[in-house]
């Protein structure tokens, strides 16, 4: 029985810096040119940059979510598996996407994959592969309180210790 997908938003509130400079460099850019409204401008520029990369960029991801959403939850493994791979091999964009993406998440793209791979394989029934993919969560994310509890319930369900 698939249940709705939890949705957990957790900021990195020392990202919030540079992205508040970045948005005045850009209102300053404006200034200079000598646009009126450029606090209008600037902030306006800067939430079209924002929602353009987090939409290009993670797309895989974003698929994931939507197939997820709807409940469509193997062909949603698929796009978080290739959402894994490309942040994997772009690992650079994860970790300072803050600036690359100007999300300040604190969970990165390869950790939420893993979370949302085990999430997907707990709701179409396959106990044994989400256990796996929290258990690779917290082999790469130790602090990850979201695996924690996830293997804690499924454990507890399954009696596996």
């Amino acid at each position: 029985m698939a249940s709705n997908p939890p949705i957990i938003k957790q900021v990195a509130w020392a990202s919030l810096i540079p992205q508040i400079a970045f948005i005045l460099i850009l209102i300053s850019i404006y200034n200079q040119f000598g646009f009126e409204d450029a606090g209008l401008y600037g902030a306006l520029t800067y939430l079209f940059l924002s929602i353009g990369l987090r939409y290009f960029i993670p797309e895989n991801h974003r698929k994931g979510i939507q197939l997820t959403k709807i409940n469509q939850f193997e062909k949603a493994i698929s796009e978080y598996e290739k959402s894994y791979e490309f942040f994997t091999k772009n690992d650079w964009i994860d970790k300072y996407r803050f600036i690359t993406l100007l999300s300040s998440s604190k969970m990165n793209y390869r950790e939420m994959a893993l979370c949302n791979i085990a999430f997907c394989y707990s709701q179409i029934g396959n106990g044994t592969k989400a256990i796996e993919f929290y258990k690779k969560t917290l082999e790469e994310f130790p602090e990850n309180g979201l695996a924690q509890s996830a293997l804690k319930m499924l454990n507890s369900t399954i009696n596996i210790k």
